[in-house]
């Protein structure tokens, strides 16, 4: 048996630096076939970063307070206290908060307690293809991402 309290989980954010507190108690509690995040998102912060797909993992989120906003390529869907979201394997999503009040929940994956980052991808405009496109993403070993386009291998940062 494993016993954790949240204000004892050190925070570990995003390298994009895309919100203020994310939580891994996965990693405090040691699992292995899930991964279990609490967040704390400001106005204007996101669970992400951006438009993304895990090939590896499907996701659900928990609003404990506030209301998230989420969206897929084709929808755009508000859930608020006590309300929960999933994204399948392989479906492009991104959340955050466009309220004005601050936003706390749980980001929970599964299989596997990380992303396989050769397993992630990102919904982004490619300038020299002229459209979005599918985007490679690897984490380097400094903790940064790079970011490739399938289609050209131009790299847009």
């Amino acid at each position: 048996m494993e016993k954790v309290s949240l204000d004892d989980v050190k925070i570990e954010n995003n390298p994009l630096k895309v919100h203020s507190v994310r939580k891994p108690v996965s990693d405090a509690l040691d699992t292995e076939e899930f991964a279990f995040n609490y967040f704390e998102l400001e106005p204007g912060e996101s669970f992400s970063g951006g438009m993304h797909r895990h090939h590896d993992q499907e996701e659900l989120f928990y609003v404990l307070d506030g209301t998230a906003t989420f969206e897929t390529p084709d929808e755009e869907v508000e859930v608020a206290a006590h309300g929960c979201i999933r994204f399948a394997r392989s479906e492009y999503q991104t959340g955050g908060n466009r309220g004005d009040e601050l936003v706390r929940g749980f980001a929970i994956g599964a299989p596997g307690k990380h992303h396989d980052w050769d397993e992630l991808e990102a919904l982004l405009f490619c300038s020299e293809c002229g459209e979005e496109t599918d985007h490679d993403m690897a984490l380097t070993d400094d903790g940064q991402f790079e970011i490739a386009c399938q289609q050209c291998g131009s790299e847009p940062f």
